[in-house]
């Protein structure tokens, strides 16, 4: 029994020795408001697809979390802090802000992204085939889905000729989804205002254009500021009776009437998928960056109640969440 306890701590310890005794860590830097408790889910979806993947907190992986609970000027300094940890990976998730900060700090330390806009257009990889560099992972590409947006809104207010859009003027993918959204409002009859901001202090003014031109519907494209603003958004829209659309569900959460676009707990659970791939040895530049594959339909009932609206039968069957 000796000899066989000797013997079992001898392979324990040369297998300790050959992985350098540690576990493998990743470095989880979100942007935006994904650090409150609204955007726990993502957490768990991305530890779920982890699980999926054989991998346990605490058991035999480590993470490193780190949010900028939505003030991204401090993403630069936190993703230099998951470097200087010497993470395995870093997963840069809340959009394009917390991909460049990551960038920024390490050329060398693999980075996935659950969610970007349009990761060739806004220059984060070189093709979606081959990344190329350091970075790779999933693209919501927000621009196919644009047009399904303005055609859902003009599905519950079919008299409607005049759209609003609020936008960060300021993100380089969206500068892309903002024309998409020019054509596809063209082949449907609207007439579009644009209502940029670039800041917080963008809003007020960005509210009083859309006031003066009296739409009848709004679009908020999705990203961080957009995002860290939804909920004085979907106030205004439900003071000014505008039946408003936005891409992820926290929108219509938050008081918006309705979101289409793609799941992000999905992403978030498939980026697991690309940690598994990367600490078993592969590649961030022959990794293919990824579409959505699952999308979803939420709409806030309550919020059709406080605008006097009868949503049709055609809308409300297709919603995959109804809020009530």
């Amino acid at each position: 029994m000796t000899i066989l306890a000797l013997a079992i701590l001898s392979a324990t310890a040369t297998a300790a020795a050959q992985d350098g005794g540690k576990k493998p860590r990743i470095g989880f830097l979100m942007g935006g408001r994904g650090g409150t408790a609204g955007g726990q889910y993502l957490h768990e979806a991305f530890q779920q697809g982890l699980r999926e993947q054989g991998w346990f907190e605490g058991q035999n992986i480590g993470i490193e979390w780190r949010s900028s609970l939505g003030k991204n000027e401090t993403l630069p300094s936190l993703a230099a802090e998951l470097v200087r940890l010497k993470v395995d990976v870093i997963v840069a998730a809340g959009g394009d802000p917390a991909i460049r900060a990551a960038m920024e700090a390490t050329r060398t330390i693999p980075i996935v992204m659950p969610v970007s806009s349009d990761p060739v257009a806004s220059g984060l990889v070189a093709d979606l085939a081959r990344p190329g560099g350091n970075v790779t992972g999933l693209s919501i590409f927000a621009t196919a889905t644009a047009g399904k947006r303005l055609e859902l809104l003009k599905e519950v207010v079919p008299s409607a000729s005049r759209v609003a859009v609020i936008w960060n003027a300021a993100s380089a993918g969206k500068e892309i989804e903002w024309k998409e959204t020019q054509r596809a409002a063209q082949s449907l009859g609207l007439t579009v205002l644009s209502a940029p901001v670039r800041g917080p202090k963008d809003f007020d003014a960005a509210f009083a254009a859309i006031v003066k031109a009296r739409p009848q519907i709004l679009v908020a494209f999705s990203e961080p500021l957009v995002l860290a603003h939804r909920r004085q958004i979907a106030d205004f829209a439900t003071r000014n009776r505008l039946p408003a659309i936005s891409e992820v569900r926290e929108f219509a959460e938050a008081g918006g009437l309705m979101t289409y676009g793609a799941s992000l707990a999905d992403l978030f659970r498939r980026a697991a998928g690309y940690v598994d791939k990367i600490l078993k040895g592969a590649k961030p530049a022959s990794l293919p960056v990824e579409q959505p594959t699952r999308f979803e339909m939420v709409i806030n009932l309550r919020t059709a109640k406080a605008l006097g609206l009868t949503l049709p039968p055609s809308i409300l069957l297709r919603a995959d969440h109804v809020i009530e």
